[in-house]
């Protein structure tokens, strides 16, 4: 294939704005495919006989239009936002025609303007994006399928985020889905809209409160800067920092355990991670805070111990943290195999569990179980010994002065 497609970033001021490399491609194009808005900023421009395809149309068509249209040496122009290597069409069209069929003429970034116009720097700026279909509204314990969860996840691991969003998943939507993470006063949100239009607007250093609480120009494009915190530690949280069940307290893997247990099952940054019989939450909330780019599905028995693992997830603020409120097995077909899984407490049904875990542990994974009765001991190393899978075994003796010293 010797014609090559030529890809062209383009920003609101359209002809203006374009380089004469630029200029030129379009002038003597056969072929240019954009979104309705891009095409109408050049349409003039073009020649007479080009032909115009509407990218709205889906990637999959637009790529069936460029291969016909290469086949028979047309000259083909794809139209593109900003930059199209920054969240743009360029990875999907060099992914599939490759690198040798497509050349890049990018525009400044609409990120690079939104920056110029916050007069903020933007070197240590992560970028996520929510432009896509509608993802409806943020609930607690939102899967990783839901629309909004990279960009929460970006927001939970990184100070600054950049945020290409769309006229459904807009401002407002992720200013409520980061309240109804926990965030509050110390985030802050600009918003640049329109940019190089005559009615650009931007909202520097907006509260979460007042994003929410209405609409903002579209297109438009946002800055979440999340202030200093006390942040606690990713591993050895106290016993007394995790709301608990009153009076009886007992429903929680103690910190000393706790910590062996989170040594035995190795869990790699990614790792999705199952706690079975969760409690209070404790060991699946350390998990969740030690497996940033993973996610942790739980499941409670006891709505009042559910209620109170939800509590502590919210506190701590964990968007990959799914609790589920039933009796395991129910509910584990839904969840995708582990790397990891935890038993705290199977409800009698230790024996199927085993089986069911086994089965759908990943290559190398990890099972741990913390027991405090010998019968509960005997039933796992059957089960263990019986599928053919190695154990070994701790035990702990843990010793508390009877009054402070």
């Amino acid at each position: 294939m010797s014609a090559t497609v030529t890809l062209i970033g383009l920003l609101d001021d359209g002809w203006a704005g374009l380089s004469e490399t630029a200029r030129h491609s379009l002038n003597k194009a056969d072929l240019v495919i954009g979104a309705g808005r891009t095409l109408e900023l050049v349409r003039v421009h073009l020649a007479p006989a080009a032909e115009t395809r509407d990218l709205d149309g889906g990637l999959s068509q637009s790529l069936l239009w460029i291969r016909a249209a290469l086949a028979t040496e047309r000259a083909v122009v794809v139209l593109a936002t900003g930059d199209p290597l920054c969240h743009g069409i360029a990875r999907y069209l060099i992914g599939q025609l490759g690198a040798d069929a497509v050349t890049v003429l990018p525009a400044p970034s609409t990120l690079q303007l939104a920056f110029a116009r916050f007069k903020k720097p933007w070197q240590d700026v992560v970028i996520a994006s929510c432009h896509g279909p509608d993802a409806g509204e943020w609930t607690v314990g939102a899967t990783p399928d839901h629309g909004l969860y990279p960009v929460i996840r970006a927001i939970a691991r990184h100070p600054r985020i950049a945020v290409f969003t769309g006229p459904r998943n807009n401002p407002a939507r992720l200013a409520r889905a980061l309240l109804t993470a926990g965030y509050h006063t110390e985030v802050t949100l600009s918003i640049a809209c329109r940019l190089l239009l005559a009615d650009e607007a931007i909202f520097p250093d907006l509260s979460l409160a007042e994003v929410a609480a209405r609409e903002f120009p579209e297109p438009n494009v946002l800055l979440v800067e999340r202030g200093p915190t006390l942040e606690l530690p990713r591993f050895g949280l106290e016993d007394h920092e995790y709301q608990q069940r009153a009076p009886d307290k007992g429903l929680i893997t103690k910190q000393e355990a706790r910590a062996l247990t989170l040594a035995k099952l190795r869990l790699q940054p990614d790792a999705i991670v199952w706690d079975i019989g969760a409690g209070s939450g404790s060991v699946g909330i350390e998990c969740a805070r030690l497996t940033p780019q993973g996610h942790v599905w739980a499941i409670e028995k006891n709505e009042a111990d559910a209620a109170n693992a939800q509590a502590n997830a919210l506190r701590f603020r964990l968007s990959n943290y799914t609790l589920c409120i039933g009796k395991a097995p129910a509910l584990l077909a839904a969840w995708p195999d582990p790397d990891a899984v935890f038993i705290g407490g199977s409800g009698g049904e230790l024996a199927g569990l085993i089986d069911l875990i086994v089965s759908r542990l990943k290559p190398n994974g990890r099972l741990v179980m913390n027991f405090v009765t010998l019968e509960n001991l005997a039933t796992a190393t059957t089960v263990l010994q019986a599928a053919g899978v190695g154990w070994d075994l701790s035990l702990i003796h843990i010793s508390e002065p009877t009054r402070p010293y």
